[in-house]
């Protein structure tokens, strides 16, 4: 096997361990096209995972930019050089794919490729995705590396030996990482199933004590309004009550958009919302944090959002800063206000905690530490920090 700068022992173990150290299916799938195109110098490196009407359920690329992929348009379907992977379940390396008979063609956008080099992903007898290069990189004396010129480099057999034990290890991968997500939503289905049951017994019950001690004000109204007034208190401590049940219960649900689009893409959408609907300025910086687990992300969500909503609703700031960034092994996140500070010690003694005790107690959950920074009058800094990403 050649030993260039990227096809050594060292790389191959670095490629094999950063595939095994994602759970998240779309992670797994970038981590596997950028290990093979950086493994294999190639210019391009792309992995489809097909559905069952002749396209792609998933379609991850590396070596495109968004601009340019963007403009090339809808995914693939399963024709030509593809289907051929997927259908025969056969390597195909082409010294030019655009001669191949099978060829037929790539929109107007699409970059120009030569020298093609491809391996279906099995599990069992099943393929489960096709993984490509395209246009082997040649180093050259004193210039950096170029695409293939006609007659010289492209994919060798070595190269496909080497693709082919990647692509066998991004089977393992990707099927433990399917399998994690169809554990996760059997496990949030059941917590739906509970939090359900949980809002019927409690939530509804409170609703109908609400629904008869209004109809009950309503009727005393004219002839003993003292009485009236009493029932309308007890109708708003119901209420204020029912609110509470109802905020425990949907916490507890995981957002739908941190599976979608991870922590720090929903954190930024989040905060931008929260930037327009309030007066203060709402900020976010994310540098440098990867994927996390499924657990961290949903506790670094919720301390984030119970941190904000103590900032806004609370400190009278004018501008609020969020950042999530690493700091050595761990993954640290930030909120500070300019506000009217608290004493956390008197905050303590009174009862009132400003939701401290969950924040701490998420902080726990998933072996971090929570610190919280206040002085009245100065502001205040609540740091989650945790290990990871």
């Amino acid at each position: 096997m050649s030993q260039g700068p990227r096809s050594g022992l060292a790389a191959v173990s670095s490629a094999l361990l950063a595939m095994s150290r994602h759970l998240e299916v779309r992670d797994v799938l970038k981590t596997i096209v950028a290990s093979a195109r950086e493994l294999l110098d190639a210019q391009y490196a792309a992995l489809g995972v097909p559905d069952d009407h002749g396209g792609f359920a998933q379609f991850v690329v590396d070596g495109i930019g968004e601009e340019q992929w963007k403009a090339i348009g809808p995914l693939p379907r399963q024709h030509g050089i593809l289907a051929a992977m997927l259908h025969e379940a056969k390597p195909e390396r082409l010294a030019d794919v655009r001669k191949d008979p099978r060829f037929e063609g790539w929109p107007s956008a699409h970059p120009e490729m030569s020298d093609f080099l491809g391996l279906p992903i099995r599990d069992g007898d099943e393929v489960i995705g096709a993984l490509f290069l395209a246009n082997k990189l040649c180093p050259a004396e004193g210039n950096p590396p170029r695409p293939k010129s006609e007659g010289r480099c492209g994919f060798t057999e070595d190269d496909e030996e080497l693709l082919s034990i990647l692509a066998q290890h991004a089977a393992i991968a990707l099927t433990n990482a399917r399998l994690y997500e169809r554990s996760r939503e059997l496990t949030i289905a059941e917590e739906r199933s509970r939090l359900a049951h949980e809002l019927h017994d409690a939530v509804s019950q409170k609703l109908f004590s609400l629904r008869l001690t209004a109809q009950a004000a309503a009727t005393l109204v004219d002839r003993d309004p003292s009485r009236a007034k009493g029932e309308l208190q007890q109708v708003a401590a119901l209420a204020a009550e029912a609110a509470d049940e109802l905020r425990a219960a949907v916490v507890e649900l995981r957002p739908a958009a941190l599976d979608e689009d991870g922590l720090v893409a929903t954190l930024r959408t989040q905060i931008q919302v929260l930037d327009r609907a309030h007066s203060a300025r709402v900020t976010f910086t994310g540098q440098g944090v990867r994927a996390l687990p499924a657990a961290q992300e949903e506790a670094f969500l919720r301390v984030a959002q119970e941190a904000l909503h103590n900032a806004l609703r609370h400190s009278g700031a004018e501008h609020v800063d969020v950042s999530l960034h690493k700091r050595g092994p761990d993954t640290v996140l930030r909120v500070t206000d300019d506000g009217c500070g608290f004493d956390p010690t008197t905050v303590r003694r009174a009862g009132r905690h400003l939701g401290l005790v969950s924040m701490r107690d998420r902080a726990g959950g998933i072996g971090g530490s929570l610190t919280v920074e206040s002085v009245p009058g100065k502001g205040t800094t609540i740091e989650l920090e945790a290990p990871g990403g």
